[in-house]
């Protein structure tokens, strides 16, 4: 057949992005198509509030992106990419005004876990000194393992869950608590198995690279790809929303940035029944609430040590985390929510107007909730910094509807993927020793409900173009 391109993508955000960037680098000529007028996707940057107020749509702190191989490899600082990394990488403050401290430093952090300061060292020493040989197995599909004794360590800590690794490692609230908040980023239950992986991922980044953020907004991530796939003579059409096949050129090869219901909705008469039964059961995770507040001057944490942290997690207790992540995911709204915050102008004064600051910040809701969360995030935030309201100049409301009319990927508010649990997580889409490929017609999935799965790395993207590459073009692609 006559084509017009050797591949499509349909989807800017940094997964799309990366496989059209690894296709071009392997001599293909490569269009990306995006429904809105920006690339980005899940890294877009925008003035939700008022103007000179800079806010990060949706992800915002980025500990996988400086661990990425792709983006290590690309030359993204030549196209405007900047990692800002704040002093402390998480604050986990407490009702008596104390906090632990995710540091870079593993001692420092560990000297602040009293009384697990020697459980910490000797938990997490041993994948520290090896995270840049444990995180590119990390963000890869499931294969045989390089370092397959290393991989075996973690994993029998990462599949248990957090409840259960929390008990084993520390006797203490503050070592319990940081692993805790950093769990609940899994969106499970922490007493569900496999709740511990992502917790333990996060507390390993934090020491390996730290939790850094874009200067200028994630935005400046998705910009800076684009740039480099232009410079190797790629296209981007943006305002081009695919809703059926007809949509897209003719291509020897089309990968999808979308969520698995997405694609089986525009390639409904390309694929046999089982693919588009399973790919349609494929179950979402639990969804978000978010805010983003334009300040007047910084959040007047109680706990000062916070002011240093670009990340804040706010929910007290590991009991109290464990509870409120156990009624989401029974479809409840707890009154007392786990609430993730980011405050990137603190280190990065492009974000606000001189003197002004911004607020980002999230909730975990069941999938497709209606219920307002505002009063329930902003009392969480009074609760650790007394006169947070009297700083606020404005905020703006997304909920489960907005996300998903902002970004179709996110159905029902899920910002994963697709749920974390054991069987999705290892089965991600769906049980394939290719899990990018879907249709022998050359169709891939090369989104966060692909393995690695979420985080902004591309690294998704990345494994989706090296399976079309070996099984369209007959190419073989080496690892970043």
């Amino acid at each position: 057949m006559d084509v017009e391109y050797d591949a499509v993508v349909v989807g800017s955000g940094p997964n799309g992005l990366g496989a059209a960037i690894t296709l071009a680098e392997n001599g293909c000529s490569v269009l990306v198509l995006e429904a809105r007028e920006r690339v980005g996707g899940g890294a877009r940057t925008a003035e939700l509030t008022l103007p000179g107020f800079a806010h990060d749509v949706c992800s915002a702190i980025h500990p996988m992106g400086a661990l990425s191989l792709l983006f290590r490899r690309l030359p993204l600082q030549e196209h405007g990419l900047s990692w800002i990394e704040p002093p402390v990488a998480l604050a986990h403050p407490f009702d008596d005004g104390s906090v632990a401290l995710l540091k870079r430093s593993l001692d420092a952090t560990a000297r602040g876990l009293h009384p697990d300061k020697n459980a910490y060292l000797h938990a997490l020493r041993p994948f520290v000194e090896e995270a840049d040989t444990l995180f590119p197995e990390l963000l890869k599909p499931l294969g045989i393992p390089r370092h397959p004794m290393l991989l075996a360590r973690f994993g029998w800590s990462a599949m248990k869950s957090a409840e259960r690794l929390a008990s084993d490692w520390f006797t203490g609230s503050r070592g319990r608590a940081l692993l805790g908040g950093c769990a609940a980023h899994s969106f499970l239950p922490l007493d569900a198995p496999f709740s511990a992986a992502i917790g333990l991922t996060l507390l390993i980044a934090g020491h390996a690279s730290g939790w850094p953020l874009a200067k200028g907004g994630s935005q400046a991530i998705s910009d800076a790809l684009a740039q480099y796939f232009s410079s190797l003579g790629g296209r981007i059409a943006t305002g081009h929303r695919v809703a059926t096949w007809n949509d897209i050129p003719k291509a020897r090869a089309v990968l999808f940035d979308t969520s698995p219901r997405a694609l089986v909705r525009i390639c409904r008469d390309r694929l046999s029944a089982d693919i588009k039964d399973s790919l349609t059961s494929f179950r979402p995770a639990p969804g978000i609430f978010k805010l983003d507040w334009a300040l007047n001057g910084p959040i007047p944490w109680r706990a000062g040590a916070c002011a240093r942290a670009g990340t804040v997690h706010l929910g007290g207790t590991f009991e109290d985390i464990a509870a409120g992540e156990a009624s989401v995911n029974r479809g409840e709204h707890p009154k007392r929510p786990f609430v993730l915050v980011a405050q990137q102008s603190l280190f990065d004064s492009t974000r606000a107007p001189p003197g002004k600051h911004t607020g980002w910040a999230y909730c975990h809701v069941p999938n497709g909730s209606t219920v307002d969360m505002t009063a329930a995030i902003e009392d969480q935030m009074e609760r650790f910094a007394p006169g947070f309201r009297d700083v606020v100049l404005a905020r703006h409301v997304t909920t489960t509807a907005d996300l998903f009319r902002y970004n179709e990927n996110c159905e029902g508010g899920d910002i994963s993927g697709g749920a974390n649990d054991y069987r999705q997580l290892l089965t991600r889409p769906r049980l394939s020793l290719t899990p990018y490929s879907i249709s022998s017609l050359g169709i891939y999935l090369c989104s966060s409900s692909t393995p690695p799965g979420a985080g902004v790395h591309g690294m998704c993207g990345y494994y989706a173009a090296r399976a079309a590459l070996r099984q369209v073009f007959g190419r073989r692609v080496q690892r970043p």
